[in-house]
C-alpha cells in the first residue's frame, strides 16, 4: 500500500539510520577504548597486597580520589605558643641533622629552606605524643607528574604524612598530600595551587609499646590548610611503598622531612610535646 499522497518512499531514511548506527558504533568503540586507556593510564597499582582491614590494595589504582574543596584562610603564619619547641623560625636549622652546616646555611632563603638544597633532615630531638605545625610549598612549575612536589613528613621517623603537589598532579589516592602514605587518603583534597604556601597541623598520639611490642596503636589527626583530612586515624604501621605497613615498635622518634628529588620549601615549624612527653 502506498502512503498518503501515493508516493513511493525513498531509501534515504533507511540509509540514514544505517549511517547513524555506524557512527554511534564508532563513537562507542572510541569511547570504550579511551576509557580503557584512561583506566590503564590511571595512577596506582593492581598487583599490591590488601591494606589490613581495608577493601583496598596498597596504592590501589581503583581507589576513589578525595573530593576537592577550597580551603579557607588563617592557617598560615601561625605563631608558636609559649610551650612549643621551635624547630625552624626562618633563621637557622640548628635543631636538625642530616645535612652539613654549609648546606643547612645555604639552603635558607627568605625565611624558608629548600629540602632539595639542604638534603633530607631529621630533628635531633625525638618526640612521642605531640602537636606539630609546619608550612610547605611545592615548585610552581611542573615536574614529573607523579613526583611534582614530592616530599613527606615522618613522625617517629617512620610514619609518613605525604607532601605532594595535589592541586594539579596525578597520583594514587593514598599518595595525595595529606594522606597517611599507603594507608589512608585524605578525606578531602584542600590543596592550594602549586607555588602557594600550604599548612599541616598534626595531632599525634604515639603507640604504647611494652617489651618491644605494640599494645595500643598510634592515632593521627590532621588539618591540611585548616581543613580536617585525617580524623583520629589509626596508624597501621610503618610507611611502606607497594607493601603493607611495617611493624611499629617505637613510641618516640625524630621528625623527618624527606628529600625525594623535588625542590619543596618549608617554613614555620614548631612542635608541642603533649601528655607529659
Amino acid at each position: 500500500m502506498l502512503p498518503p499522497g501515493g508516493r513511493q518512499p525513498t531509501s534515504f531514511p533507511f540509509k540514514a539510520m544505517k549511517t547513524i548506527a555506524r557512527i554511534s558504533l564508532t563513537v562507542f568503540v572510541l569511547f570504550s577504548a579511551s576509557a580503557l586507556f584512561a583506566a590503564e593510564d590511571a595512577p596506582g597499582y593492581t598487583d599490591t597486597p590488601l591494606i589490613p582491614g581495608s577493601p583496598w590494595k596498597v596504592h590501589d589504582q581503583a581507589r576513589p580520589q578525595p573530593p576537592k574543596v577550597e580551603p579557607g584562610r588563617g592557617d598560615l603564619r601561625r605563631q608558636p605558643p609559649s610551650d612549643a619547641v621551635v624547630l625552624f623560625d626562618g633563621t637557622n636549622l640548628d635543631r636538625w641533622k642530616g645535612a652539613d652546616d654549609a648546606k643547612k646555611r645555604d639552603g635558607i632563603k627568605d625565611g624558608a629552606f629548600d629540602i632539595l638544597a639542604t638534603g633530607q633532615l631529621s630533628t635531633i630531638e625525638e618526640f612521642g605524643d605531640c602537636q606539630l605545625h609546619l608550612e610547605w610549598m611545592t615548585p610552581e612549575t611542573p615536574e614529573d607528574r607523579m613526583n611534582w612536589g614530592n616530599s613527606g613528613v615522618f613522625l617517629l621517623g617512620c610514619i609518613e604524612i605525604q607532601v605532594l603537589e595535589s592541586h594539579d598532579s596525578f597520583i594514587y589516592a593514598d599518595g595525595n598530600a595529606g594522606a597517611i602514605y599507603g594507608q589512608y587518603p585524605p578525606l578531602v583534597n584542600p590543596a592550594r595551587r602549586p607555588g602557594q604556601w600550604q599548612s599541616f597541623d598534626i595531632i599525634f598520639t604515639a603507640p604504647k609499646i611494652e617489651n618491644g611490642k605494640q599494645v595500643e596503636p598510634a592515632y593521627l589527626t590532621l588539618f591540611y590548610n585548616g581543613v580536617l583530612v585525617q580524623n583520629h586515624s589509626e596508624i597501621l604501621g610503618k610507611a611502606a611503598h607497594r607493601d603493607v605497613p611495617g611493624v611499629l615498635n617505637v613510641d618516640k622518634g625524630p621528625v623527618i622531612l624527606q628529600q625525594h628529588g623535588s625542590a619543596v620549601k618549608f617554613r614555620n615549624i614548631w612542635v608541642r610535646p603533649i601528655n607529659g612527653e
